[in-house]
C-alpha cells in the first residue's frame, strides 16, 4: 500500500528556492526508491532526481546538478526536494514517484516506478 501526497509548489523569482515534500501515507517502509519527475506543457515528462532508500544512493539529472538536492537523512515515509537557484526553464509540474521492493530497476526510468503523486506546479518568473 503506497499513497503519495505532495506539497510545496508555488511561484518564485529567478534565483529563488523552494522545497517540495512527498509523503507516503500508506504503510511505512513499503518503498524501496522514491524519485522526482517534472513535465512542462507540451513536453515529455523528464527525470529530475531520486534516492535509493535502502542504500542511500542519490541520482540527479544534468540540468539540476548543483542546484537541486534530496536532503540526507530523510524519514522512512517522506522524501524532499530542495531546489535552489531556480531558473525559468525549471517551470513545470513536479511529481514524485515510488517503487516497492522486488526486482531490479533503473532510477531514471519512468516505467520502473509504480506509484505517483498528483503533482504540484512550480513556476519561476523571469
Amino acid at each position: 500500500q503506497v499513497q503519495l501526497v505532495e506539497s510545496g509548489g508555488g511561484l518564485v523569482q529567478t534565483g529563488g528556492s523552494l522545497r517540495l515534500s512527498c509523503a507516503n501515507s500508506g504503510r511505512v517502509g513499503s518503498t524501496y526508491a522514491m524519485g522526482w519527475f517534472r513535465q512542462a506543457p507540451g513536453k515529455e515528462r523528464e527525470f529530475v532526481s531520486s534516492i535509493d532508500k535502502f542504500t542511500g544512493s542519490t541520482y540527479y539529472a544534468d540540468p539540476v546538478k548543483g542546484r537541486f538536492t534530496i536532503p540526507v537523512g530523510n524519514s522512512k515515509n517522506t522524501v524532499y526536494l530542495q531546489m535552489s537557484s531556480l531558473q525559468p526553464e525549471d517551470t513545470a509540474v513536479y511529481l514524485c514517484a515510488a517503487r516497492g521492493f522486488g526486482g531490479t530497476y533503473q532510477p531514471t526510468i519512468e516505467d520502473d516506478y509504480a506509484y505517483w503523486s498528483q503533482g504540484t506546479q512550480v513556476t519561476v518568473s523571469s
